[in-house]
């Protein structure tokens, strides 16, 4: 029997994640009933795509699919997610008709992690802070002199969270000559032995690492995870790195540490989603500001789409999902 497939996002976010070429894999395996996505489930166009659709390809911003969506797909047996959490549109009544949900968090993952190994690296090389003095004062710098202990020989990194993401950090720091500890209350000491990390309690990993970098979920049981006291045993010249979530943070008593002058941060994450105009974050020569760079963009964005269609691929094959979603999974996704 033909699997038919189709797309189900706003147009926007179709033309972002699935670039002309990126759906040419389905064929001949698969038939694709539209290039155009579904963009509005309950529209004489969605609903005719809708009955025939065994696979929904869907991206960010795709309709919530409910008893009364699945009422007029009556062949849809998977949701292929390009991109992370399913939460924002798996309702109820897909776990309870069994339908398979897969996500691409994972391709999601990798960019997260190469952003945060270039901030570790560059973090412990003291660039940022060795060019913003040459900027200041154009002339002559001598880094060793203004940073004695900068490199990444055998600095101490400190995981908080064996998250996806976490583990890819971890997996891309294997490359360094670096000391690296994780803390997570799920992860036992043989798991972080084949991680080839050590487990290590929350202060421990605070107050004796040279870089923190947080990937814990975002749950009402983290919230102000980094509070004020472990972000005063944060160890003096340290670097913080959220690419987390803002809210996991202490954010007033992260700047009080900063302003000290004694911590340095790099957040691509903050609460609110955009600062104030007159927060001191933005100003602060110890802190860099990016605007949620870290997770996938531009061509980013085309690994989501190639691991949503190598799923497509594994039903055509009889093969099970490789990143299959369970409902049980969404409350330990950040």
């Amino acid at each position: 029997m033909t699997l038919n497939v189709a797309l189900a996002m706003p147009e926007q976010t179709a033309r972002a994640v699935f670039p002309p070429r990126s759906l040419d894999p389905l064929r001949p395996a698969l038939n694709l009933l539209a290039r155009d996505p579904i963009q509005d489930f309950h529209s004489p166009e969605g609903q005719a795509l809708l009955r025939d659709a065994d696979i929904l390809l869907t991206g960010w911003g795709c309709p919530m699919i409910d008893d009364h969506v699945l009422d007029h797909a009556p062949r849809l047996k998977y949701v292929l997610h390009a991109a992370g959490s399913v939460k924002h549109h798996i309702g109820e009544a897909c776990w309870e008709r069994g339908i398979q949900v897969s996500s691409a968090a994972d391709a999601n993952a990798i960019p997260v992690a190469e952003y945060t190994v270039a901030m570790i690296v560059l973090a412990n090389k003291r660039v940022l802070q060795i060019a913003r003095a040459l900027h200041s004062t154009r002339t002559e710098v001598l880094p060793e002199q203004l940073f004695p202990d900068m490199g990444n020989y055998r600095k101490r990194v400190g995981i908080i969270g064996a998250s996806r993401i976490g583990r890819h950090v971890i997996r891309l720091l294997s490359a360094y000559q670096l000391d690296v500890v994780v803390s997570d209350p799920y992860l036992s000491a043989a798991e972080a032995s084949a991680l080839g990390v050590e487990l290590v309690g929350l202060d421990e990993l605070v107050a004796s690492s040279d870089i923190v970098s947080l990937h814990a979920p975002s749950l009402p049981s983290t919230r102000n995870l980094i509070d004020a006291r472990l972000i005063n045993l944060l160890r003096p010249q340290a670097t913080f790195i959220n690419t987390s979530r803002g809210e996991l943070v202490d954010q007033d008593a992260l700047l009080a540490r900063v302003e000290r002058g004694d911590l340095f941060a790099v957040l691509d994450v903050t609460t609110p989603w955009v600062l104030p105009s007159g927060s001191a974050f933005y100003t602060h020569p110890n802190v860099l500001l990016t605007p949620h760079v870290a997770g996938s963009l531009g061509s980013e964005l085309e690994r989501m789409a190639a691991s949503a269609v190598e799923e497509a691929l594994r039903v055509y094959r009889g093969e099970p999902l490789r990143f299959p979603v369970r409902a049980e999974d969404l409350a330990f996704t950040a």
